[in-house]
């Protein structure tokens, strides 16, 4: 990626899994002093105070977002703050107003104040009628899913923002994000993150989706890759703007099993399904076709299945060591 000119960010959503370590790429790439921290809870684990000026920002006040935009003189906002795909289904009513009030509130500060917004969607955008392999990029959507809906809604509110406002809105769709740093928080795709924090610690793990449950993921350093890359690219090469296709690897929960097991392999997995996941996982599609995102800029995931297994194992062990986990 090459340099481009510096950036005034605003991270909302900015102490969930993705939003945590985004802000921190996003500081080693623009430097603390132009990125500004921001979630509706306060950091009382020091994920980021110290390291970034933190805020406690209800995405949920258009008031409060413009206020923190022009007394940081903010040009871009990486808009993370949502209800994901689980918790969501227990909390639909909370997940609507909070996934679309909270977007809608960024795109009219961003119209007001000139700032570009990146905004993630999800797998969680398709459904049982999509193409469940080499999901097209621009292809048949409805999700069964609140989480989807809002996805969804927020990629054609985007495109709105572009068309009408000219606001310059990007996003990808996400696959799962396998982390070392953040324990997710009430996903689909959560399994994939728990195991490894589970072979680490206890050697087993019970697996909430069944097997033979294809899905897309992506691991963390790939994610922030993606987000930055798409905001740096030459807006000139992008025939669409937002919901891009992005993924680097899929497996089922067996073969996740199989490749840790050559870290550890007296690692062992049964499954205790979870009916409310399994449903949105069987609707959500086996991998995406991202050639549009290759295409148009110039995206290429730099971890397998192989690279990040050994990688998050590493890790893992070295935080289990030191009492960490």
């Amino acid at each position: 990626m090459s340099k481009i000119t510096t950036p005034r960010i605003l991270v909302t959503g900015a102490l969930g899994q993705i939003g945590s370590e985004l802000t921190l790429g996003l500081k080693d790439r623009y430097g603390a002093g132009n990125v500004i921290a921001t979630d509706i809870e306060l950091d009382t684990k020091k994920k980021l105070s110290g390291m970034v000026l933190f805020e406690r920002l209800d995405v949920l006040s258009l008031e409060s977002i413009d206020a923190r935009v022009k007394k940081h003189r903010i040009n871009t906002i990486y808009h993370l703050a949502a209800v994901l795909s689980a918790k969501a289904e227990k909390e639909p009513q909370r997940a609507w107003k909070l996934n679309m009030d909270g977007l809608i509130n960024v795109l009219e500060v961003a119209r007001a104040n000139l700032c570009s917004v990146f905004f993630p969607s999800s797998i969680g955008a398709f459904g049982p009628s999509t193409p469940l392999n080499g999901t097209p990029q621009d292809t048949i959507q409805r999700p069964q899913s609140i989480y989807g809906v809002t996805k969804v809604a927020g990629e054609l509110l985007c495109d709105y923002y572009v068309k009408r406002f000219t606001v310059d809105a990007r996003g990808v769709r996400f696959p799962g994000i396998i982390s070392n740093g953040t324990l997710p928080g009430g996903g689909t795709t959560d399994y994939a993150v728990e195991i490894f924090f589970a072979a680490i610690k206890e050697k087993k793990y019970s697996c909430f989706l069944k097997q033979g449950t294809s899905l897309d993921m992506m691991y963390m350093p790939d994610a922030i890759k993606a987000a930055i890359s798409l905001m740096e690219a030459d807006s000139a090469n992008l025939k669409h703007r937002n919901a891009f296709n992005v993924t680097a690897m899929h497996f089922t929960p067996e073969e996740l099993a199989a490749e840790i097991r050559k870290h550890i392999p007296d690692f062992i997995m049964d499954y205790r399904v979870d009916p409310t996941r399994q449903k949105i996982a069987d609707s959500w599609p086996n991998y995406m076709d991202d050639s549009a995102a290759r295409e148009e800029w110039g995206w290429k995931p730099d971890y397998d299945i192989s690279a990040m297994t050994a990688e998050m194992i590493s890790v893992l062990r070295g935080k289990h060591a030191q009492g960490l986990l």
